[in-house]
């Protein structure tokens, strides 16, 4: 991300539109066009100017995303692995033995973190690989509204100088968000493991 805001006509339409615009351009960003970072900035600059809207933000933000991702997904599904191939190139085969094993986290890990992580390839590759619908929709689902939220939390507490913050502890940011989720998630492995009936 970086320190530019969002220009002023760009909020006022936007505004206009009750927030849709950001669920658009939420929903654009998370197909195959490139629009890094820019739904994170206006995310932000809204809930600076109205502070009591920033859950309605970062819902729409969500669902948003949440929506071009699942298309995304379908689309590989319906190309299979020849499209994954070609587009991965040669990180192809190390997403695919991920995806393979651990690709609920994995989806989850990519979708939190921001800019260059290459989150559209583990898209690509959970419908290409097959990973199941109901899998991949609860990784999107929890890791996008952590971001999103997360993002309007900041904004919301620090103001004007979120994106600044944003930008010097993103490294920080992003290690304790993917160590929030890694917890959590072995957390749930160890209660599954331990019911009853359950396969190792």
């Amino acid at each position: 991300m970086n320190g530019y805001h969002v220009p002023a006509w760009m909020l006022k339409a936007i505004a206009f539109s009750g927030g849709l615009s950001l669920f658009g351009l939420s929903f654009l960003d998370s197909t195959l066009l490139p629009l890094p970072s820019l739904n994170d900035l206006m995310l932000i600059d809204l809930c600076i100017q109205s502070p009591l809207r920033m859950p309605y933000y970062a819902t729409l933000a969500t669902i948003g995303s949440l929506t071009g991702s699942v298309l995304l997904y379908f689309t590989a599904r319906k190309g299979e692995e020849v499209a994954f191939h070609k587009k991965a190139g040669s990180q192809a085969p190390q997403i695919h033995h991920w995806m393979e094993r651990n690709g609920f986290i994995t989806l989850t890990i990519a979708a939190l973190l921001p800019p260059p992580t290459p989150f559209k390839l583990f898209v690509l590759a959970a419908g290409a690989l097959g990973m199941p619908f109901r899998g991949f929709l609860a990784a999107m689902s929890i890791a996008r509204a952590v971001r999103f939220f997360a993002e309007g939390y900041l904004a919301v507490r620090y103001g004007a100088e979120a994106t600044h913050f944003l930008v010097d502890h993103s490294v920080a940011f992003a290690i304790s968000t993917v160590a929030f989720v890694l917890v959590f998630y072995w957390i749930g492995r160890v209660l599954m493991r331990g019911a009853p009936g359950e396969k190792a």
